[in-house]
């Protein structure tokens, strides 16, 4: 199940899926959080950060600031690869592509603002030549 951690065939292998709709992140109460149907789960100590469904929060009434595209690097990366997250955040940067990012066992996931989605995924796929 060990991931690949060798970044040269990590970037070469990258393979950025975006996933239909749009995203994005509220913060609730613990409590607030488990009735919402969750993409992804963040405990801090201010709340609980949640990504969901654009129409999920909006239908639950919850606010939001920031509007995403989801991206999923369907390379299976280690846990412990070294480099790989900088080397993203480095090519978005030279782009002006915010981006949170979310680390699964499988896959590393983005959100990119929903208008520069495919500029992500250029800018990822040129990481890889």
């Amino acid at each position: 199940m060990a991931g690949e951690r060798d970044l040269a065939t990590l970037l070469a292998s990258l393979e950025p899926e975006v996933l239909p709709g749009e995203f994005v992140m509220v913060s609730v109460s613990v409590q607030g959080a488990a009735s919402l149907p969750a993409h992804a789960l963040v405990r801090e100590r201010e709340g609980v950060t949640v990504v969901l469904e654009r129409s999920a929060a909006d239908a639950a009434g919850l606010d939001y600031d920031f509007v995403a595209r989801w991206i999923t690097l369907t390379v299976h990366s280690s846990l412990e690869a070294v480099g790989m997250t900088a080397a993203i955040s480095a090519a978005l940067t030279r782009d002006g592509i915010s981006c949170n990012v979310i680390a699964g066992f499988f896959h590393d996931h983005l959100l990119v603002p929903v208008d520069r989605a495919d500029d992500a995924v250029a800018a990822l796929r040129a990481l890889g030549t």
